[in-house]
C-alpha cells in the first residue's frame, strides 16, 4: 500500500482539509474509532478520537463499542486492540508498521530460553508480538512496570523481555534482580550523550526529559524518565521552559499543543539522519489511513487459541495496574 499506489486511486480526496472532511465521513459511516500513538505525524494525531501510549491505548481499545477500531501506531499495538476486542474489526494503515524492539523477540528462539527458566515469572514489555505475549505470565508497559514488579513476591525470580534498557531501568528503580532478554529499540538506542551533553551545553536551563528505553548513558544525564505520557505531563506540570526530548520526537506535538509558550528540542541522535524518528510509525500516513477506512483493509485478524492465549497475561496487567 505505498503512497505511489494511493496517488493513483482517482477518487483521492484533493488537499489535507479534503481527506480530513473524507475521513471524518468514514468514521461515522463504520461506526470506527480511530486510536493514534504518540509517535504519530501530527496531520494523524489530530485525526484521532483518542492519543496516548501503549497502556491508555490498550485500555480505550478493550472498552471501546465502535464497530471498527483504526489503530494509527504499529502492528503489535493494532493485534493488542483485537485480542482484547476480538469482536470488533480492527484496521492497520499499513501492515508493515512493524517494531524493531518486538521483532528483536522472535518467538523461536525466546521459546527455549523461556523453557530454560521455567521457575521464573515471565514479565515481557507489551512491545511484542501476539505469539511473545502468549508465552508471558503478565505484560507490562513503561507506566506501569515498576508498580507491576513491585508486586512480585521477593522470593520469585522474574524473567524481563524484551527490552534490556527499560529491564535495566527497572532493576535500578525498584532494587529487583531480573533475567533479562537482550531486545532493544533502534529508536532509542541511537540518541548521543555526547550530542545531549553538548545541547545542553547551549541551552543550560533545559530539563532532560528521556523514556526508560533509552540506554544507561542517556538516561544518567535525564532530569525525568518515564512513558510518554509521564514526559507529557512532566512538561505540562513543570514551571521550566525548556525541555530537551529524548524519546521518538512525535511526542513533540502534543507537548507544544499543551504548552505553546513552552520550547522542546528533540535529542539529537548519534548521526546526522533523522534516526530519532520511528521508521515503522511513520509508514501511517493520512492517505494510508483514508485508504484503510476506505477498503477496511488491511485488517488484523488472529487464531482464536492464540488470541485467549495471549489474553490472559494482558488481563493480568490490567487487573495488577
Amino acid at each position: 500500500m505505498s503512497l505511489a499506489g494511493v496517488m493513483e486511486n482517482p477518487t483521492l480526496p484533493r488537499g489535507r482539509a479534503g481527506m480530513e472532511t473524507e475521513i471524518r465521513r468514514l468514521k461515522r459511516a463504520l461506526n470506527a474509532v480511530i486510536l493514534a500513538h504518540f509517535y504519530q505525524d501530527s496531520e494523524i494525531q489530530d485525526m484521532a478520537d483518542f492519543i496516548g501510549d501503549s497502556l491508555q491505548l490498550a485500555q480505550q481499545a478493550a472498552r471501546t463499542d465502535a464497530d471498527v477500531i483504526v489503530f494509527a501506531g504499529v502492528h503489535f499495538m493494532a493485534e493488542t486492540a483485537k485480542i482484547l476486542n476480538p469482536t470488533r474489526q480492527v484496521l492497520l494503515p499499513d501492515l508493515k508498521a512493524g517494531c524493531s524492539l518486538a521483532e528483536s523477540c522472535p518467538p523461536h528462539l525466546f521459546k527455549p530460553f523461556r523453557e530454560r527458566y521455567q521457575d521464573h515469572l515471565v514479565i515481557n514489555y507489551i512491545n511484542c508480538s501476539a505469539e511473545i505475549k502468549a508465552m508471558s505470565d503478565v505484560i507490562c508497559t513503561s507506566s506501569n512496570a515498576a508498580k507491576i514488579i513491585a508486586q512480585v513476591p521477593p522470593e520469585r525470580p522474574i524473567l524481563f523481555g524484551p527490552d534490556r534498557n527499560l529491564g535495566n531501568y527497572l532493576i535500578k528503580k525498584t532494587g529487583r534482580e531480573m533475567r533479562l532478554w537482550q531486545g532493544s529499540c533502534i529508536v532509542h538506542e541511537t540518541f548521543s550523550e555526547q550530542k545531549l551533553l553538548r545541547l545542553k551545553v547551549r541551552h543550560p536551563g533545559a530539563k532532560v526529559l528521556a523514556h526508560p528505553e533509552c540506554e544507561e548513558r542517556v538516561l544518567r544525564n535525564a532530569d525525568h524518565v518515564g512513558s510518554t505520557t509521564s514526559l507529557l505531563n512532566y512538561a505540562r506540570e513543570s514551571m521550566d521552559r525548556e525541555f530537551i526530548i529524548a524519546t521518538e520526537p512525535g511526542i513533540i506535538h502534543q507537548m507544544e499543543k499543551a504548552c505553546p509558550e513552552k520550547t522542546f528540542i528533540p535529542a539529537p541522535p548519534e548521526s546526522s539522519c533523522a534516526c530519532n524518528e520511528c521508521p515503522h510509525m511513520r509508514l501511517n500516513t493520512l492517505e494510508k489511513l483514508w485508504l484503510c477506512m476506505k477498503n477496511r483493509a488491511p485488517e488484523i485478524t488472529m487464531e482464536e487459541d492464540l488470541r485467549l492465549r495471549a489474553l490472559r497475561p494482558i488481563e493480568r496487567m490490567l487487573e495488577l495496574s
